[in-house]
Formats: C-alpha cells, structure tokens, sequence
C-alpha cells in the first residue's frame, strides 16, 4: 500500500481541486485530499495526503503556513488581487518606511474579513457565488494569527515584496488591501507565492509533471513523507507489548503520560493517540497489518 504526503508544487493557474485529481491518477488511489486551498491564481507548496495519511489532516491542516507576497499599492481591485476589476486608484508613492511603519499593526492576532470573493460558504453557499449573483453577503469576520510580517525586498515604485507566517484561514490577499487602507493608498496583490505550510517546504516540493516522471520510473514512494515522520512533532509514547492488540482494538492502557496528543508505538508505529486521566487510547490508526 502506498501512502504518506506528497507536497506538489502547484502552479498558478491551477486549482487545489485539480491538484488532487491528478495525485489520484499518479498514485491510483482515491484516498486523496490536500492540507489547506491555494487559490487558483497562488503558486507553492500544497502538501497532499494519500491513502491513511489523510487520517492526520485534523492534526496537520492547522499548522502555521508562510507565505511570499507581491503588494501593489496605487489600485484596488474587487477580489483583492490582480485578477479583479479596478474600483479605486491613486498616484500617491508608498515610500519603504511608511509601509515599514505599519506592517507592525498587522503582526499578531488581528481581525479580517475575507473577500467576497472567497470559497467561503454562508448557508452551504460559496462567498464567491453569492458575489456573482448580487446576493448581499454577509459579515464573515474572523480572528486570524499573523506570526511574523516583513519587507523583503522593493522591487519598483509601489512594489513590494513581504513575507508573511500565519495562521491557518488567513487570507493573504485581505492583508495586502487593509495594509493599503491603514496607509491611505489603495492596494492589492499581485502574486502569492506559499513557501511553507507546516514542516512541508519548497524544497520538498514536487511539480505535477515531476511525479509522473518518477512513477514512471518507479519512485513514486520516495515523493513521499512517511505518517509517521509526519507525525513527528507529537511526543512518542511507549505501549506495553502486550498492549498491542488492545490498543488496536480500541481499549485503553493505564499510563504515567501526562494528558495530551501523542504518537504511539507498540512494537512498531501504531498511529496517534490521546492520554487522558492516565488512560493512552490509539485515535488514529496508522499501522500496517
């Protein structure tokens, strides 16, 4: 059986949904799904669990992700980024201090209300389907976590690139058009490039074609990141041998361990598992029979 994440390098143009019908076709399986949506227009790193490594998506999809952002200040869009109508324009120049000056307000837990553009939903509908339609769209406001937020380089008058790390449902594009409000100058983004999602980076990253080719060859598993290498930010914890049946089926195993989420082993990898009042009981099963 082969199964693990895959972290794809997905190009722009491209959807998340089309990402994971093609893994599906490359590894033969339909056990497939991807660790949080790049928009279509957004370029990087799009970790894609298959077979039983989708089980870890509840412990894998609220890792923090970095991004690699292109803000334009001068013009607004309705979508917030490049591929959206103009509904505001200005000649002022945003000089480096002054955006310097501001990225500060932005870096910490902060409030954002995504665009109406957005594959948000709002009673089982899409945000951006109800924008298409004229449909009044409600007040989504949410409270978003920006870890670290800076400048890295000016790359032409009103053109900046910074480098955001943030929470899971931060929408990058959002921050690019309240940075220009908190200035006074309408902007938006131009090119989103995510450059991390939890332990998954570029560097591991395979482009469509590239998987293909390694099938081809015959290497599809070494595209793949082990459940439980994945895991591996959890804490071990030792089962008794004679517990492993038991914990395969379901039952629990007095422990020493403090509560918490752990990854569980007996006489072998088992899966995740939780301890609670001195009980160690296996969540997820991972192992192999």
């Amino acid at each position: 059986m082969i199964e693990g994440i895959v972290t794809v390098l997905k190009p722009p143009a491209m959807s998340s949904s089309d990402v994971v019908v093609d893994v599906r076709k490359i590894y033969e399986t339909k056990r497939v799904g991807h660790l949080g949506t790049l928009d279509p227009e957004a370029a990087g790193v799009l970790p894609v669990c298959v077979g039983r490594a989708v089980r870890l998506f509840d412990y894998l999809v609220d890792k923090r992700k970095t991004y690699l952002a292109e803000i334009v200040f001068g013009a607004a869009t309705d979508t917030q980024d490049a591929q959206g109508t103009v509904t505001e324009t200005s000649d002022r120049t945003v000089a480096e201090d002054v955006l310097d000056s501001v990225l500060p307000q932005f870096t910490g837990t902060i409030v954002q209300k995504p665009p109406m553009y957005s594959a948000l939903k709002f009673n089982g509908k899409k945000l951006y389907d109800l924008a298409l339609s004229g449909a009044e769209i409600p007040d989504k406001s949410r409270e978003v976590e920006i870890f670290s937020l800076r400048r890295t380089e000016t790359i032409g008058p009103n053109r900046f690139l910074l480098e955001v790390c943030c929470s899971r449902g931060t929408y990058i594009r959002t921050l690019c058009s309240d940075l220009g409000a908190a200035i006074g100058v309408p902007a938006h983004m131009a090119f989103l490039l995510r450059t991390a999602s939890g332990p998954f980076t570029l560097d591991g990253a395979f482009p469509i074609a590239e998987l293909q080719r390694m099938k081809e060859a015959g290497r599809l598993e070494e595209t793949l990141v082990s459940c439980e290498q994945a895991a591996s930010f959890l804490p071990r914890l030792d089962l008794r041998a004679d517990r492993r049946r038991p914990a395969m089926n379901g039952l629990p195993t007095r422990t020493n361990a403090a509560d918490g989420t752990y990854r569980i082993y007996c006489g072998g990898f088992l899966g995740i598992g939780a301890v609670k009042d001195g009980d160690a009981m296996l969540k997820v099963h991972l192992y192999g029979e």
